[in-house]
């Protein structure tokens, strides 16, 4: 069973920037849809990016213009290149594969100071 690993989360400032990578345990090519969730405490959990395997993207309104997902299909990983980070932007951080199933990462604590 292919299961994605999240690594990159931290404190930082706001303003400042984070990379974020989901690493897969094996081939991502059964996968339709990749993506990241975050969930903030007290909050639903909401989309801030997915990319197809043909590469198309979609952002969450409240992240367009400053968060970047990519993937490298040869190292099987999943990027999120987070600029401009504001305090709201708090949360934990799922990755997810889809193929008519979804598997999630364990997430990663991102932390952004006021």
């Amino acid at each position: 069973q292919v299961l994605p690993v999240e690594s990159g989360g931290g404190l930082v400032q706001a303003g400042g920037s984070l990379k974020l990578s989901c690493a897969a345990s094996g081939s991502i090519f059964q996968f339709n849809a990749m993506g990241w969730y975050r969930q903030a405490p007290g909050k639903q959990r909401e989309l801030v990016a997915s990319i197809s395997i043909s590469g198309t993207r979609n952002y969450g309104n409240s992240v367009k213009g400053r968060f970047t997902i990519s993937k490298d299909n040869a190292k099987n990983t999943v990027y999120l290149q987070m600029n401009s980070l504001k305090p709201e932007d708090t949360a934990v951080y799922y990755c997810y594969f889809r193929a008519g199933y979804d598997r999630w990462g364990r997430g990663t604590q991102v932390t952004v100071s006021s």
